[in-house]
C-alpha cells in the first residue's frame, strides 16, 4: 500500500464516521446488544495512539495506522456490555506482508473479558528495525458467547480488522536534564535519565558509544537493565573521590552524540557540579520575591538591550517565572507546604535562592531572558527547543549573606537547546552576573549581563544587557552607550 492509497482510505474513514450515527460508537448494548471492535485512538495532531490513563470521547477508533515508533504498540479491543457474569474470550488472528521476526505478538491470538473488564490488550512489540515497509493485519475472528457481534454494529465503519502500516522508524533521543548539583561525598549517586521517544531497541544500544565526557572528578557511571521498557534508560552516576571543599567548583560534563541510527535532539549535555559554598541566611528567600504559586499566570517582566530594526534599543519581554523545588536535606531549601496533611513526607521545598522559568503545562515554552527575540525560525516547542524554560535560571547572593533587599545575581551556567524549524539544533552555553535590589518598596530590579556562547552561531560568546523586575510596573529606562547584539537564523 503506497503513501497516497494510505491517505485516501484515511480521507474515507473520516467522512464516513462523521456521516454515522452516536449510537455507531457507543459502547453500551442495552439498546444494541453486545460487539467487540479495535479501539486504537490515535491523537489528531501528533499520530500518537493514546495509552491509558488518557482519554478523548471526540477521536474514533482507527482502521488503519502507519507506526513510525519501535516502541510496544498497544492496540485495546474493547467489548461493549454491562458487567459481565461469566468470562468470554475472543480469537483475532496476525499476518504480516514482511518478516515474521521483526516483532512479537502478545497475547498470541486469544483475548479476555471478565467482570467489568472490559477492555483487553494487544501488545505488539519490536525486538529489531525494519528496513522496509510492511503491513501487519490483525482481525477479529470469534468470540465464546456466539451472541456478541463482531464489529461495530454499522455498515458503514466494522472495526474487526486493524491495519497497521510499519513505516519508516526514526529513533531520537535526548537528555532528562542539562544541570544537576551534587553534595560532593564520596559515594554520593546521582540519576538520570536518557529518553527515546520512538523507543529503541536493545541490541543497538548495548554496545554503542553514546556519550563523550569531560571529566572534573572521579565517578564511575552505570545503568538499569533494559528490561520491557523502551521509552527511557536510567543512569547511576556515582562519586568515586570527595570534592567536598567549599572554595572550589567542581564539573563534569556528559554529552550525548549521535551513535548509529540514534539522534541526539533537544537537551544533549548534562554537566554534574558541585558549586562553590556561599554562607547565606535562607530566612532572606530572595527568590519568593520573584513568583506567586497562588496565580498560575504569574509573570515577571524584563528587558534587555538589543537590536531592533537596525538600532540598539531595550526590548520588552516577560516569563512564567517559578520556584526551584528541592528536597528538605538540600542546604538552601526553605519550607513551602504541607499539602493540607501531615505525612512530612510529601512537604513541598524551595530553593530560598534560585528561580527558573517554564510552562505550567503542556508542551510549549516560555521566553526565558527574551531568548525567542535573539533568533529566527525558531521551533518553541519543548521537545525542539527545551532551552527557552531554563527551569533553574539565575541564583541570588545576598549582601553578607542576610540582606532581606539586595545582593549579587548569577546567571545559573549551564548548556541550552536551541532547535530551528529547519531541525538544526545548536547546544549553546550561558552564563552571566550582575546585582539585584529593592529599589522602592515591594519592587524589586535585577540587573545583569547575560552571556551566550556557540562557535557557529555567534562565532563565540556575544552578550546582552538585562532588566527584570516582579511587577509589570517598573520606572522607564535610559537607551545605554554600547552595542548590542542581532538576531540570528538558526
Amino acid at each position: 500500500m503506497n503513501r497516497i492509497k494510505i491517505i485516501s482510505v484515511l480521507s474515507i474513514v473520516i467522512t464516513l464516521v462523521s456521516s454515522c450515527s452516536k449510537d455507531d460508537y457507543r459502547l453500551d448494548s442495552k439498546n444494541f446488544g453486545p460487539f467487540i471492535r479495535f479501539n486504537l485512538l490515535v491523537n489528531s495532531t501528533s499520530n500518537v495512539p493514546l495509552e491509558y490513563p488518557s482519554v478523548n470521547t471526540v477521536l474514533a477508533p482507527v482502521v488503519s495506522y502507519e507506526n513510525k515508533s519501535v516502541k510496544t504498540l498497544k492496540v485495546p479491543v474493547t467489548l461493549s456490555s454491562t458487567p459481565l457474569k461469566s468470562a468470554v474470550t475472543a480469537k483475532f488472528s496476525a499476518v504480516t506482508s514482511g518478516d515474521v521476526n521483526s516483532f512479537s505478538i502478545e497475547p498470541t491470538n486469544e483475548l479476555l473479558f471478565e467482570g467489568s473488564k472490559l477492555t483487553d490488550t494487544i501488545f505488539l512489540s519490536f525486538e529489531k528495525r525494519w528496513k522496509e515497509k510492511q503491513i501487519i493485519t490483525l482481525k477479529l475472528e470469534s468470540t465464546s458467547d456466539p451472541e456478541i457481534h463482531i464489529g461495530n454494529l454499522n455498515t458503514s465503519v466494522s472495526n474487526d480488522v486493524l491495519t497497521i502500516i510499519l513505516g519508516e522508524v526514526s529513533t531520537p533521543y535526548s537528555l532528562s536534564a542539562n544541570r544537576i548539583v551534587v553534595k560532593g561525598a564520596a559515594g554520593e549517586t546521582i540519576d538520570f535519565k536518557v529518553n527515546f521517544p520512538n523507543g529503541f531497541i536493545p541490541s543497538e544500544i548495548e554496545n554503542l558509544t553514546i556519550f563523550k565526557f569531560l571529566n572534573g572528578f572521579d565517578y564511575s557511571l552505570t545503568h538499569d537493565d533494559f528490561g520491557d521498557n523502551r521509552k527511557s534508560i536510567t543512569y547511576h552516576l556515582t562519586l568515586l573521590e570527595d570534592i567536598q571543599e567549599d572554595d572550589v567548583y567542581y564539573e563534569t560534563s556528559i554529552t550525548l552524540i549521535n551513535a548509529g541510527d540514534y539522534i541526539a535532539t533537544g537537551t544533549t549535555v548534562l554537566q554534574i557540579v558541585k558549586p562553590i559554598k556561599s554562607n547565606r541566611d535562607i530566612l532572606t528567600n530572595p527568590a519568593s520575591k520573584f513568583y506567586d504559586l497562588s496565580n498560575q499566570f504569574y509573570l515577571t517582566y524584563g528587558e534587555n538591550w538589543f537590536d531592533r530594526s537596525g538600532s540598539c534599543a531595550w526590548q520588552a519581554f516577560n516569563a512564567f517565572t517559578f520556584p526551584v523545588v528541592v528536597t528538605k536535606d538540600n542546604e538552601n531549601a526553605i519550607f513551602y507546604s504541607d499539602k493540607g496533611n501531615t505525612n512530612p513526607n510529601d512537604d513541598v521545598y524551595h530553593d530560598a535562592f534560585k528561580i527558573g522559568f517554564n510552562v505550567s503545562t503542556g508542551t510549549n515554552t516560555t521566553n526565558s531572558f527574551n531568548l525567542k527575540r535573539w533568533f529566527s525560525n525558531e521551533s518553541t516547542t519543548a521537545a525542539n527547543s527545551p532551552g527557552f524554560n531554563i527551569t533553574s535560571a539565575l541564583e541570588f547572593f545576598p549582601e553578607n549573606g542576610n540582606s532581606k533587599t539586595n545582593g549579587k545575581v548569577l546567571v545559573i551556567p549551564q548548556y541550552i537547546t536551541i532547535t530551528g524549524t529547519n531541525k538544526n539544533s545548536y547546544s549553546i552555553a550561558i552564563s552571566g552576573e550582575g546585582t539585584y535590589k529593592e529599589i522602592s518598596t515591594g519592587l524589586f530590579e535585577i540587573s545583569f549581563e547575560l552571556k551566550l556562547t556557540n562557535d557557529k552561531l555567534f562565532g563565540g560568546t556575544i552578550s546582552s544587557q538585562y532588566r527584570i523586575y516582579n511587577n509589570k510596573v517598573y520606572p522607564t529606562l535610559a537607551p545605554l552607550n554600547e552595542s548590542c547584539p542581532k538576531e540570528v537564523t538558526l
